[in-house]
């Protein structure tokens, strides 16, 4: 049976670049880093406090991206030396991850500045890969391509993901002295895997045209072209609301994602119980995210994803009252069922809203929303436990409530999604 067209040394170099960097995402990103970050580098600290130390690294992280991103999508957009930097940002990201392996025990402030640096890596990097689908795919391949590619990494940051989980529930076995060693070599190991299978797409000829020049010019084009289309997105005002809500609703998954595996620590639960819950949330994703498309078109988009913030909002006060590691086995396969369809609906949503001539314009606005998430959920977290924590509540209260502070943001998501709804004629039926 012949391939398809489609595959050839570029696409396949392409997919690769996915299956090298999503370990980052998967093993340091949503699994050992809060572990270690809770466990090791900020030992003998506060729950409640270490909660908040992580919460506001991330936050840190999230603004230092939202602030480069028009600045990086600028020379993106522009063709200048694409492939240049994603090497040199996947190379800040490759050796601040290798460097987690270096930073000792009790030293919280250097582990938070290095995982700042390898997130900005790593965010800098995809945002150079995602513009590189143009270049190594014909328009009619490019669904084809990147769906390829997107299979590839939820595949390679799995397969990866499993193994470090292996290493740290059996650490005699591969002649490891124990947990700790295991989970420093994870780091180790995932900046190797980064490295090895990112070397492809730098190899094959992707760039067609010449690249430009970069001049300080280009920048300041850049944030004029953002402030424009800001006056033109404000001339459409349910695509407004729509991206306030995506806002709110998406910052409160990606809060999830990157605190709960901390919120499950504070809560006493046996790391290798959460880490498990992890693997579970991966592989009940992938084929979830699919049916959740297949819901889409069965009722609508808008209200498959309302009734995906639902779910989120049920998960988030579920986990406040959580007491047993099986409760937390439910709540991963429960985010599992809808963490990816929520984003690809909201994506094919928005797709459906625009004006067609004015798609990459306003595709570039919502990716900046997209930016900005993540950075209000984990300040959120961070201050409400830090209140609650020195009004005197004591044990776990206070971080049960930092944890519940995030379903204001699915309450708010959801009720301004309603309203655009309702701006929209039939956005509720499944032609939608």
């Amino acid at each position: 049976m012949p391939l398809p067209a489609c595959l050839n040394r570029n696409t396949l170099s392409y997919a690769l670049y996915d299956w090298a960097n999503s370990a980052f995402a998967t093993t340091v990103m949503a699994g050992f880093f809060p572990v270690f970050f809770k466990q090791f580098w900020s030992l003998g600290t506060d729950a409640t406090l270490s909660t908040a130390r992580l919460g506001f690294t991330n936050a840190i992280a999230g603004l230092l991206i939202a602030l480069l991103a028009p600045i990086l999508g600028a020379i993106s957009d522009r063709g200048i030396h694409k492939k240049r930097f994603l090497l040199l940002f996947s190379l800040l990201g490759i050796s601040f991850t290798c460097a987690l392996f270096f930073v000792g025990k009790g030293n919280w402030q250097l582990a938070a500045l290095i995982y700042v640096l390898g997130t900005v890596g790593f965010i800098g990097s995809n945002l150079f890969y995602d513009s590189l689908l143009v270049e190594v795919a014909r328009p009619e391949q490019r669904g084809l391509v990147s769906s390829l590619a997107y299979s590839a990494g939820y595949l390679g940051g799995g397969l990866l993901f499993a193994l470090n989980v292996a290493m740290t529930l059996n650490p005699l076995f591969f002649g490891l002295s124990g947990p700790t060693q295991a989970v420093q070599l994870s780091f180790l190991s995932v900046g190797l895997w980064w490295l090895v299978f990112s070397l492809p797409i730098q190899f094959c000829h992707i760039e067609k045209e010449p690249p430009s020049r970069l001049h300080l010019a280009l920048i300041a084009d850049a944030f004029r072209q953002l402030t424009t289309t800001f006056r033109e997105v404000r001339n459409y005002r349910t695509i407004l609301y729509f991206l306030l809500a995506y806002w709110l609703y998406i910052d409160g998954v990606f809060t999830i994602i990157k605190m709960a595996v901390d919120y499950g620590l504070s809560l006493g639960f046996r790391s290798s119980a959460l880490i498990t819950a992890l693997l579970i949330t991966q592989f009940v994703g992938f084929p979830a995210a699919v049916l959740f498309g297949w819901l889409g078109n069965r009722i609508g988009a808008i209200r498959a994803i309302r009734s995906a913030i639902l779910i989120y909002l049920c998960v988030t006060i579920y986990a406040a009252f959580m007491r047993t590691e099986l409760e937390f086995y439910i709540m991963a396969a429960t985010i599992g069922l809808v963490q990816g369809g929520v984003q690809a609906l909201s994506r094919a949503t928005f797709a459906n809203m625009i004006p067609a001539e004015k798609s990459a314009e306003f595709f570039g606005f919502y990716n900046m929303v997209g930016k900005f998430a993540a950075i209000a959920g984990p300040v959120l977290v961070a201050l409400t436990g830090l209140i609650a924590h020195r009004a005197g509540l004591a044990g776990t209260t206070a971080t049960r409530l930092g944890i519940s502070s995030i379903s204001l943001m699915f309450i708010a998501g959801w009720l301004l999604l309603g309203f655009v709804a309702h701006k929209i004629p039939g956005a509720n039926n499944k032609e939608q």
